[in-house]
Order: C-alpha cells, then sequence, then structure tokens
C-alpha cells in the first residue's frame, strides 16, 4: 500500500503539472504548431497517468486503450516540430493520428471474438509505436549538429530520450504481452516516475523561458515555439549577464558578406569555430543570440539566398540556369534552395527572376552593397 499511495502521489503532481502546462499556454494564446503540439502531449500525458493509475476500473480501457495508443504519433509530431525549425503541419499528419486511434478501436471491440487477431494487432500497433519513436530520436539526431538554441540542445534532448525510453518500455511489453501498467502492478510504479520526471521536465521548458536583453534595454523573448523570420538579429544580446562579443560578430559578418564563406561546401558550425579559433558553444551563442538566429542552416541560407537573389536579378546573368545559381550560392541540390527560397522570399526562384528582370535595374551589386552596409552598422 506504501508503494500505490506514492505512485498514486507521483501521479496527482503529474496531473497537476501537465494541467497547468496547458493552462498558461492558453493564457499566453500560444497558437504556433509547437505550442498547440505541446498542449497535446500534455494532455496525453495527463489523461495517460490518469488511466494508468491503480484502481482505474478496467472497464474504461476499451475506449482509453485506443486513444493512448496514439499519444506516440502526437509526440512524433511535436518531436519534428521541437527540432525542425521548418516543419509544418499538414493534413496527412493529422490522418495518421486518426488511423491509429481507429485501429486501436477495431482492436479492442474485436478482443472477445476473434482473440488471436486482435493480438497480432496489438504487435503491429507496438511496432508502429516503436517506428515513431526512432523516428523521433532520429529527427533529433539529425537536427542536433546546426541547432543554436543551448537551452534547446539541453533541455528538449533530455525530455526526448525519456519519452523515447517510455514508449520503447510499452511497446517492447506489448511485444512481449507484459502487464507493464496493469492497475495496483509492480510496473506502474516505475511508469509514474517516468511520467512524473517528464513533466517536470515540460514544467521547467515552460515557466523557464530565456529573455534576450539587447544594448538598447529592449526585450525580447526566445520563445520555444517562435520561429518568425521577424525573430531575427537581437543586436549584442545578453542572457543571465553574458554578453555577446560584438568584435565576434564584426569579424563572422566579414567572413560571410566579403569573404563569401558561406559558399563552401559542407560548411559547418565546428569549421567556422576553428577558423575563428574559439569554443564552438560561443559561436553558437554569438549567432543564436546576437543575431537572432535558431538553426545554423537558416543562418547560412540567409547569405546564401540574398547571393542568389543577386544573381537572379543580374541581367547579365540571364541565361544562367537556377540549378548554377543555387550550388554557386552554396546549395548542393536544388530542391532545399527552392524550398529556402519560397520560405524567405515568398515566390520560387524563377517567378522571383521574372519579376526582377522586369523592372528598372539598378547599378550592379548597389543593393547588395547598401544591405551589407546596413548590416555593418547595425552590428556596430
Amino acid at each position: 500500500m506504501g508503494l500505490t499511495a506514492i505512485d498514486l502521489g507521483l501521479r496527482g503532481a503529474t496531473s497537476g503539472v501537465f494541467l497547468l502546462i496547458i493552462l498558461v499556454a492558453l493564457l499566453r494564446r500560444a497558437t504556433s504548431q509547437q505550442a498547440l503540439l505541446g498542449m497535446a502531449m500534455s494532455a496525453g500525458g495527463l489523461f495517460y497517468a490518469i488511466t494508468t493509475a491503480p484502481f482505474f476500473p478496467k472497464s474504461c480501457w476499451w475506449w482509453v486503450l485506443p486513444v493512448l495508443s496514439a499519444q506516440p504519433a502526437i509526440f512524433w509530431l511535436w518531436a519534428r516540430a521541437a527540432f525542425d525549425d521548418d516543419f509544418v503541419l499538414k493534413r496527412w499528419h493529422g490522418a495518421v493520428w486518426l488511423a491509429i486511434v481507429a485501429f486501436g478501436f477495431v482492436l479492442t471491440l474485436g478482443w472477445a471474438r476473434w482473440p488471436a487477431l486482435a493480438g497480432a494487432g496489438g504487435r503491429v500497433l507496438s511496432l508502429i509505436t516503436l517506428v515513431l519513436a526512432v523516428a523521433a530520436a532520429v529527427q533529433t539526431v539529425k537536427t542536433w549538429r546546426v541547432d543554436l538554441v543551448a537551452r534547446r540542445r539541453r533541455l528538449r534532448l533530455a525530455m526526448l530520450a525519456i519519452n523515447v525510453g517510455l514508449i520503447a518500455v510499452v511497446a517492447g511489453a506489448g511485444f512481449a504481452a507484459i502487464p507493464v501498467v496493469v492497475p495496483g502492478g509492480a510496473g506502474s510504479f516505475p511508469t509514474a516516475l517516468c511520467l512524473f520526471v517528464v513533466a517536470m521536465l515540460a514544467g521547467v521548458g515552460t515557466f523557464a523561458a530565456p529573455m534576450a536583453v539587447t544594448a538598447n534595454g529592449a526585450t525580447a523573448a526566445i520563445a520555444p515555439g517562435d520561429f518568425s523570420p521577424q525573430a531575427r538579429r537581437a543586436d549584442r544580446a545578453t542572457t543571465g549577464g553574458i554578453v555577446v562579443d560584438p568584435l565576434l560578430l564584426r569579424r563572422l559578418d566579414h567572413l560571410m558578406t566579403v569573404e563569401r564563406i558561406y559558399r563552401q561546401e559542407g560548411l559547418a558550425i565546428g569549421t567556422l569555430a576553428a577558423r575563428f579559433d574559439v569554443p564552438e558553444y560561443r559561436l553558437r551563442q554569438a549567432i543564436n543570440e546576437g543575431l537572432g538566429y535558431r538553426n545554423f542552416n537558416a543562418f547560412l541560407n540567409h547569405y546564401r539566398i540574398e547571393d542568389a537573389k543577386a544573381a537572379l536579378s543580374d541581367p547579365a546573368q540571364r541565361e544562367v540556369p537556377v540549378l548554377t545559381i543555387a550550388m554557386d550560392a552554396g546549395f548542393q541540390s536544388i530542391g532545399p534552395f527552392n524550398r529556402a527560397f519560397k520560405a524567405e522570399t515568398g515566390m520560387t526562384p524563377s517567378e522571383f527572376r521574372r519579376d526582377a528582370l522586369a523592372q528598372p535595374q539598378t547599378a550592379p551589386g548597389s543593393a547588395r552593397d547598401q544591405e551589407i552596409g546596413q548590416r555593418r552598422r547595425d552590428i556596430g
């Protein structure tokens, strides 16, 4: 009974934290896709903590289990939104979630009549859970190196590892037919403890959003769900009293605008840090807190797209293929270039070239020179 009491206490605290996260997100009127998925995850965690608790009536499991079985899909989508700044929710993502829920209902309703078939379906559902957990882990690894937000790199990676571990345990139990969450069973307490740790990490991530303070006294929150282009370039930002070195920003600007190092194939942040002879974390901090970029690829792509825009606007390069211009600017294929260009300008490269060449032409390089001059004045 003592272990059961602790179990229930942990689940009560977990439910309270998840509910508080949802309320805070609603009060902040958060509408970003990551915030919405975070609320969905919190609601799922709250639901899971209650329905897998000791003494929860088994008669309700026929409708509880299908909903819980689709929670890994919500987690996978949250990981995509949290670790990929270019991710956009599509209708087929919702269709995947609905399909898993529907499949779960089919299994629970058919368990009494076709137990063998339902058991095989349960193993398929466990396999889907593992695939989604692996996909979320791959997303973390794939974007780990280019992530510039130190807090996001630390906190969300820890939360992801715990969530993946919890999902893997439950899915593995489904393969082996081990009741790890039987009410009052010995496996219920570890589940409650994992849920509590996850809730605490989610609470820290929600309630401890850092503030970037600029030199002129203005403040701008670097919120977990703010991926808009307008969030860039917070000049000489500080966080917790750590000031971004303006000399490093000027050296970085010279390297990008004059030497155009962004054209180098396979350029990584470690290469730039070695070029400046500074620790990698300091360069990450300078680009993130000093210039407002959350992702190293987005930082490079800004310069590459400006380079491509200048070439596309040049009448002398009218006959140069778009692919050649993209690769000269540093892109390695046409697909990423088209996506990044349209996200930045709202037009395809061909549309931009057509409109630019139809307008009266200014002196070659004048627009780019003005932008470079303005950027240097901003940096100081």
